[in-house]
């Protein structure tokens, strides 16, 4: 298909399908997979929001939390900062991937027929509704935000072994797969979420295209 009329379909789709929210761990984001990961997301025939783990970033607050003492409110707005900076290193790899940090602003992305990519201090850094600890990382405001967008699933991209089945969230909370806060999250909002790991890029491509058969390692 030509740039133009491929170009017009996406928009078409983004006007019309429920998007999925990919969370890219930060971990994946650093390593040599990433590039790869991309490309499926970029090939993908439905609308797609991107949210970025903190990575390295994330863990240098932490370290410098322990060392300068500083509490957990100031801690969670750096930590959503190291996001922020992974999002806009993200979107600089390759074009067809755009910021955004508003619900509002990451649809008209997708209505463009973009990737988005949440950059989500502006929105979470205010709210009192949303746990500011680390019991509460970008697994569980992946879905909080896949919530407010009525995504039709959450896929958390990770570092870990691929697998398939299902597990429950508490199960994965407790093996420190997800964060603390997921399980309730994930009840809280009602998006069905999967896990994908190393070398998962053709099961997610599968998923993208609409195959729940390829949703890797569903959570419940």
């Amino acid at each position: 298909m030509d740039a133009a009329p491929q170009r017009a379909a996406s928009v078409l789709r983004a006007s019309t399908a429920r998007p999925i929210v990919v969370k890219l761990g930060g971990s994946v984001v650093r390593s040599g997979a990433l590039a790869s990961w991309l490309e499926v997301i970029a090939e993908a025939q439905t609308p797609v929001v991107i949210v970025p783990g903190g990575g390295a970033l994330a863990d240098e607050v932490r370290t410098c939390q322990q060392q300068l003492g500083f509490g957990e409110a100031s801690a969670h707005r750096m930590a959503l900062l190291a996001m922020d900076q992974l999002a806009w290193a993200v979107a600089g790899v390759r074009p067809g991937f755009e910021v955004g940090t508003t619900e509002a602003v990451l649809r008209a992305i997708l209505g463009r027929g973009l990737v988005a990519l949440w950059a989500p201090s502006a929105l979470i850094a205010e709210r009192t509704d949303i746990e500011a600890t680390w019991r509460l990382t970008s697994d569980s405001l992946a879905l909080w935000l896949a919530g407010k967008l009525g995504a039709e699933r959450c896929y958390l991209i990770k570092s870990v072994a691929a697998a398939r089945g299902t597990r429950s969230a508490q199960a994965l909370a407790a093996d420190g797969v997800v964060d603390e806060a997921f399980p309730a999250m994930l009840a809280d909002t009602g998006v069905r979420a999967a896990i994908f790991g190393q070398g998962d890029q053709p099961a997610l491509a599968e998923a993208l295209a609409g195959d729940a058969t390829q949703a890797g390692l569903l959570i419940e």
